[in-house]
């Protein structure tokens, strides 16, 4: 698969703050990466770093299998690092052709990206008039004109509201859809969760985890239980060897592995043991929980 993306062990100082600490990633064309943490993880000075407008302290990084320079592989990159900055008193259309004859891009391409996030009715009005979330919209629009092979968002949807945070998810669905490589940095587990197929966790930072959003929640998970008394049922769990913990939820019991065990197999041992169960559920982790269970670490 085609690397679009390679850091190598990236660093950053601002004098005594280490903001970015040995992080390395791979991005494969077509998939959607998310660097997860909280404010002040390294997230945004990471991609800074490699968009060229922040200096690296040490580490190092390289677009398109290092087949060209950093100026002009961001050409083939589109990207919305910063609030959306167009000129209030013109209209959408007029705005994104200002940035096709800055480009040097053939209009043409407008009709299309306005299309493409929601904007063609709203074309002729003015950016002043814009929501915000609108206003993030077009500058998506705007980042899509060159046709970029990567699309690069940092907190796409920071402020918005419900309905502005679900338009922006689905449009970064579509476009990856279509092909185009995304990595987004954002705060919000939800988003990754819904929108990455890949994610990097940062803290402080540095990496707690890199690989598959899938792969970190498919992780031998928990069963959720109910009987009649819970007293017997949880002395009778913790004898199980492939049990590691068991804790009270309300009416129900959670029960946390230390090796694989199949819900038929629980349920035929705790049925050997004379305990019928009202509720038997196996739940995975929530990438929330993942998370949560890393930074604790």
């Amino acid at each position: 698969m085609e690397t679009i993306l390679s850091i190598t062990n990236l660093n950053k100082r601002f004098g005594s703050v280490h903001a970015v600490k040995n992080v390395s990633l791979e991005i494969q064309k077509g998939n959607v990466y998310g660097i997860l943490g909280p404010n002040g993880s390294g997230k945004s000075t990471t991609l800074g770093i490699v968009l060229n407008v922040v200096n690296k302290t040490s580490g190092d990084y390289s677009w398109f299998g290092g087949t060209m320079q950093t100026h002009e592989a961001l050409r083939k990159v589109g990207a919305i690092i910063e609030r959306p900055n167009f000129y209030p008193y013109m209209t959408a259309r007029e705005n994104l052709e200002l940035v096709c004859k800055i480009k040097n891009i053939n209009t043409a391409k407008v009709h299309e990206k306005l299309e493409l996030v929601g904007l063609l009715e709203r074309e002729n009005s003015k950016f002043s008039t814009f929501s915000l979330g609108m206003k993030q919209r077009l500058a998506i629009a705007s980042a899509l004109l060159n046709d970029p092979e990567i699309l690069i968002l940092d907190e796409p949807t920071n402020g918005l509201d419900p309905q502005g945070i679900h338009q922006i998810r689905d449009i970064i669905k579509q476009i990856a859809a279509q092909g185009t490589t995304i990595l987004l940095a954002s705060h919000l587990l939800d988003e990754v969760e819904k929108v990455c197929t890949h994610v990097l966790v940062l803290r402080k930072g540095e990496i707690l985890y890199s690989g598959r959003v899938n792969e970190m929640t498919s992780n031998e998970g928990f069963f959720e239980l109910e009987s009649d008394d819970k007293r017997v049922l949880k002395s009778v769990l913790l004898q199980h060897p492939s049990i590691d913990k068991v804790i009270d939820e309300n009416s129900k019991v959670l029960v946390y592995l230390k090796s694989p065990l199949q819900a038929s197999e629980l349920n035929r041992y705790l049925f050997e043991k004379n305990i019928v169960l009202n509720h038997l559920v196996k739940r995975k982790n929530s990438l929330e929980e993942q998370f949560l269970e890393l930074t604790k670490k």
